[in-house]
């Protein structure tokens, strides 16, 4: 019996050494860096290939970061997560990987989280394993 290859999903993030914690009470980088750990061990015990692309909040930095993913492979899914979706500070950054992702991967799904603990449950709303 020959199995199908997993479903590629790419996980954009901020690092967690980059993060304003004072836009999220009660996460600190320690807590963020798990929480992103176990994100991914649940999309992979789910059957899905995942990475997290984690970047800075300066475009000019991030793009080629992304752009690098999606030249290496195909994406049936890319989530963004709310580090860079909830800050106001970030809206234009948002905003540019929306674009990116339009034009780089046309085809994957867009998924959002609302933290890491989330992020296995959004991916799987748009596509299954």
């Amino acid at each position: 019996m020959t199995h199908s290859p997993r479903k590629s999903v790419l996980l954009i993030g901020l690092d967690p050494k980059v993060v304003d914690y004072t836009q999220f009470p009660g996460l600190d980088e320690h807590k963020l860096a798990a929480g992103l750990q176990a994100a991914l061990d649940q999309l992979s015990e789910a059957g899905f290939d995942a990475e997290w692309c984690l970047t800075d909040h300066v475009w000019a930095s991030a793009e080629p970061q992304i752009r690098e993913r999606f030249a290496a492979k195909r994406f049936a899914a890319v989530l963004i997560g709310a580090g860079v979706r909830v800050p106001p500070a970030h809206f234009l950054l948002f905003e540019q990987i929306v674009n990116l992702i339009h034009s780089a991967a046309p085809d994957a799904k867009l998924c959002f989280n609302t933290s890491p603990h989330s992020t296995a449950e959004a991916v799987l709303r748009w596509i299954v394993p």
